[in-house]
């Protein structure tokens, strides 16, 4: 079957027309984790028909200049990269104008207060900041209040920021501070969204610092209304400073076509709908406790996850299976449709739906068509069960923000887990040698097109980044002379020629033997036992094991120790040594189904009862964990557990 066939096959009567379906009814979508993405939906029947790709769908090698080999997406009909979906959408500005129009300027992006509904505004009114910078060819450079004074103070000064938005006049008071400290010159003007005191724009007008409301910035437009100068393709969109794990922030510079070829692939890739399609939109309240209670009045279609929560909603289905019979059923109901998936069958109205799953797709609000996550790894046993209890379409992609987003994907009719797909149709992908860490191609097998060695995953596409702003240092490690970005994360490709990550280039160490490990892949392992939380796996060129640090899940921890014969609050189970020597053995069980090597089993660990966060210093705005923060915070602690293995 040729990828043509492919999408006549997807266009089946079966599956509804994609198109007027969206059309005729409202999409919601549910944004919470870092919402700077194409938001999608796909419509598939209800009845159990297979969707199965071709096989060895993905395995197409292609040969790029200069002589080298990389993989595409075998659903191009060519090698020539996918620029645009819709000829009339080239620029960001385009998706906004056709999602206006397809919608009739419907609803667009919602919002709710606690125990409130949703409250919609049009797609007219929707991030008119960011809408106005593309109307007249400006670049926007969003800044988060997460990233902390200093980064922010950063941020302004390289990107030159002389104008700044802020929603609250907690922020903008940030912003003033850094100007009276004379850490920010080059800013002049700030414009506040909430109602505001007048000793702000006082305060303002000794620094010189003009200070408006939005209300003042609106009605001069209406005053001096000029003609849109809408960019081209090749204009800069967006400045995305990226939070990073160690020093200042990197301003990776993103082009209209970056976002429009990605979010094409995207759409050439699951034969979905974005907000060119009048999609609305519903944020979460920013409150991670009431996510479930948005979910349930939102109501969503399409709910892109982040990997975090998804170990917290496995978890939570387990532990409420509190009996050996109650989770002999999950995981025999599990296993009939994990059968289903391997058909290539997607369906949420079986016996066993009816029977075990139905609470469990209510609690996601019962509408949602497709679930999409990435940005860090998932277990594979994870992503299997969750993809039979939900009964949805459920795709794993890879990405980071140099490609714009994403430059791998699951393919429709691929439901099988542990890996991130196939290249998408904006790029090529190619693996290259780590020789500090011994990882070479085997003699003969060239860019390593058949092995199954792991690798540095490089990208080469149009969706690769300009560079990183007034920094060529920077740009030069990342961007080489051919145009490869080189993504520091380690990979290999698998038989059917998906793309497995393996972890950060710079987060692997060598233990004192010579394993190289790979601590985020043992972590992401751990996360799976029910009374943890969050792991830091950690390891040192003169140890020869590993050891950990562990945050029990508050919200699980007391169920599990009342099955262990042990009662206390969370500080008293948390300080326990048997409740420590019982987890410890949980993850070393876990750790071994899991198919991790003795030398990648943690020797020892120490609880810890304070959640990693942004606002103590050990996670990064999108959720990452600061590998040199936690070891520095965690050190006399870590000593310990080496001092004490020693005894």
């Amino acid at each position: 079957m040729q990828a043509h066939e492919l999408f006549r096959y997807l266009r089946m009567p079966e599956l509804g027309d994609v198109r007027q379906y969206v059309r005729t009814l409202p999409t919601n979508t549910l944004m919470g984790f870092g919402a700077f993405a194409a938001l999608t939906t796909y419509w598939y029947a209800t009845r159990p028909k297979a969707l199965k790709p071709p096989c060895d769908l993905a395995m197409q090698s292609v040969e790029v200049e200069g002589g080298e080999h990389a993989r595409r997406s075998s659903l191009l009909n060519s090698d020539e990269l996918l620029l645009y979906y819709y000829d009339d959408v080239r620029t960001v500005y385009d998706i906004f104008q056709r999602g206006l129009q397809v919608s009739n300027n419907g609803p667009c992006l919602g919002v709710r207060k606690p125990n409130q509904p949703y409250e919609w505004i049009s797609y007219k009114e929707w991030v008119i900041i960011e809408q106005a910078c593309y109307a007249f060819s400006m670049v926007v450079v969003p800044l988060y209040d997460t990233l902390g004074a200093e980064a922010i103070t950063y941020i302004v000064n390289k990107a030159d920021l002389s104008l700044v938005f802020c929603d609250k006049p907690d922020k903008a008071k940030l912003l003033l501070a850094s100007v009276e400290k004379g850490e920010t010159p080059i800013l002049n003007t700030i414009v506040i969204m909430d109602s505001f005191g007048a000793d702000l724009v006082e305060r303002g007008k000794k620094c010189g610092v003009e200070v408006f409301s939005m209300r003042e910035i609106e009605d001069l437009g209406r005053a001096h209304r000029q003609k849109p100068m809408p960019p081209k393709p090749e204009d800069l969109a967006v400045i995305c400073f990226t939070s990073g794990t160690t020093g200042n922030p990197k301003g990776a510079m993103i082009t209209h076509q970056n976002i429009v070829s990605n979010a094409s692939a995207f759409l050439k890739t699951t034969e979905c709908v974005v907000l060119c399609h009048g999609a609305r939109i519903g944020f979460f309240q920013g409150d991670i406790r009431l996510l479930m209670d948005d979910l349930k009045t939102l109501q969503p279609t399409v709910f892109p996850v982040v990997p975090r929560l998804l170990n917290r909603m496995f978890d939570k289905i387990f532990g409420q299976a509190d009996t050996s019979l109650k989770r002999w059923l999950l995981d025999f109901a599990s296993k009939r449709k994990e059968a289903e998936l391997r058909s290539g069958i997607v369906r949420n109205n079986s016996f066993w739906d009816k029977v075990i799953f139905r609470k469990i797709q209510a609690s996601l609000g019962g509408r949602v068509k497709l679930m999409i996550t990435g940005a860090a790894p998932v277990s594979a046993s994870v992503l299997t069960f969750l993809r039979t209890a939900l009964g949805c379409q459920f795709y794993e992609g890879y990405g980071q923000t140099e490609c714009t987003a994403g430059c791998s994907l699951s393919l429709p009719g691929d439901w099988t887990a542990g890996h991130v797909g196939a290249p998408m149709p904006c790029n090529v992908i190619k693996l290259v040698d780590v020789q500090e860490m011994n990882y070479l191609a085997a003699k003969g097998e060239g860019e390593h097109i058949l092995t199954n060695g792991s690798f540095q995953v490089c990208i080469k596409g149009v969706n690769v980044f300009r560079g990183y702003l007034k920094d060529p240092e920077k740009t030069a490690e990342a961007l080489d002379k051919d145009g490869w970005l080189h993504t520091g994360d380690i990979g290999k490709w698998l038989p059917n020629g998906t793309l497995k990550i393996i972890d950060r280039k710079k987060h692997i160490f060598k233990l004192a033997q010579g394993e190289y490990i790979a601590p985020e892949k043992i972590e992401n392992a751990y996360l799976r036992c029910e009374a943890v939380a969050q792991v830091f796996v950690h390891g040192e060129s003169l140890q020869a094991f590993l050891v950990g640090v562990v945050v029990p899940d508050p919200d699980t921890l007391h169920n599990w120790a009342k099955k262990k014969g042990f009662e206390g609050s969370y500080q008293e189970l948390c300080r326990n040594k048997d409740i420590k020597k019982y987890i410890l053995e949980d993850m070393l069980r876990i750790g071994k189904e899991s198919g991790l090597k003795s030398f990648e089993q943690v020797k020892d660990i120490v609880l810890h009862t304070e959640m990693f966060s942004i606002e103590n210093g050990l996670l990064t705005p999108t959720l990452k964990a600061k590998r040199p923060e936690l070891r520095k915070y965690f050190q006399s602690q870590i000593d310990e557990l080496y001092a004490n293995a020693k005894m």
